[in-house]
């Protein structure tokens, strides 16, 4: 490729919080995920694959279960990530902040924190508690509100990303007896439940009224637009059987402060689905590593240049432009 890519959904796993807070699920994953997800070094694994799938600019993330972690734990995170950052080839690595979800408050100040003084450019958060303070609840009620009414203020987006179910969840969607266990983590993950919850999750945040109270949030999902997409005109069309009062249309709020990452998608099939009812400066490019190889982004980029379906400054804005202006970066 001719052109730098900027890559959104790319994630860490930090000491405070593997050591501090229990992350059971990730003893699912293999030892070539865990180590690729600690790897934070400024000559490692992780700058030595950007290089090999010609990532320009990564912006790190905590892996899922951070948002349920102890708010001292999440700032350890953060400063950890900020370290790293810092001693990274210039302009090489960005970072989103963790926050802890279950104390609105105080994650609203961890924000500005981490914008303010680690030069962040936004925070990603699971999409729903999993233990401690409130065990499966999501943010559509208001008393989880002051941390999107702290994005709005520091003008930065919020990346809403899927996160492991709860045993509640697992016993009633996903545990079989016909099937092992295993196959169950699988379909409660990327094989289905991780992109229908948090395309769920979006819809309770609209419904609550939550861009009608801050109409300037930005919201940013992955996996291109974790399933929303397909289904958005027929949604659109039942909003108001809902009795739900919004002041603002669900096709508005998603033209508007909605933006989309390919994170983890690898297709055009989906693509050709997104670009044709999304705004494709609200696109942006993304790979999903260490889940998701460079290289299997760089090959999708090449197979959605050879569809057509994009012009090539189109391709570039969705590479690395729309991503510049969103989080204000340079890609180098």
């Amino acid at each position: 490729m001719s052109y730098p890519t900027v890559t959104l959904e790319e994630h860490f796993l930090s000491d405070a919080i593997e050591q501090g807070h229990a992350l059971a699920q990730y003893k699912h994953f293999p030892a070539k995920i865990h180590d690729r997800l600690k790897d934070l070094s400024p000559d490692g694994l992780r700058l030595q694959e950007m290089d090999a799938g010609q990532v320009s600019l990564q912006v790190i993330s905590h892996a899922p279960g951070a948002a349920s972690a102890e708010p001292a734990l999440v700032a350890k995170a953060n400063d950890e990530l900020a370290n790293a950052i810092k001693t990274s080839p210039e302009g090489r690595l960005a970072g989103f902040a963790a926050l802890s979800m279950g104390r609105p408050a105080e994650a609203a100040k961890e924000l500005e924190r981490c914008v303010k003084d680690l030069g962040f450019v936004g925070a990603l958060i699971d999409n729903h508690l999993q233990s401690g303070y409130g065990s499966g609840l999501y943010y559509d009620t208001p008393q989880f509100w002051p941390v999107f009414a702290k994005a709005e203020e520091l003008n930065v987006p919020i990346y809403l990303h899927p996160t492991f179910a709860t045993e509640e969840m697992m016993k009633l969607n996903y545990d079989s007896n016909v099937y092992p266990s295993q196959t169950a983590f699988g379909l409660s993950m990327a094989g289905w439940g991780w992109h229908q919850d948090t395309g769920l999750h979006f819809l309770r945040l609209f419904a609550s009224g939550l861009f009608d109270k801050h109409p300037r949030l930005k919201l940013i999902i992955g996996h291109m637009g974790e399933l929303l997409p397909f289904q958005l005109e027929r949604i659109d069309g039942m909003v108001p059987s809902w009795g739900a009062n919004n002041q603002r249309s669900l096709q508005d709020v998603w033209r508007t402060n909605m933006y989309i990452t390919t994170s983890g998608m690898f297709s055009v099939n989906p693509m050709a689905c997104l670009i044709r009812n999304t705004p494709l400066d609200h696109i942006l490019y993304s790979v999903d590593w260490p889940f998701s190889s460079n290289e299997q982004g760089v090959k999708f980029l090449e197979d959605l240049k050879a569809s057509g379906m994009v012009k090539e400054d189109e391709i570039k804005a969705i590479a690395y432009g729309n991503a510049e202006k969103l989080l204000k970066v340079k890609a180098k």
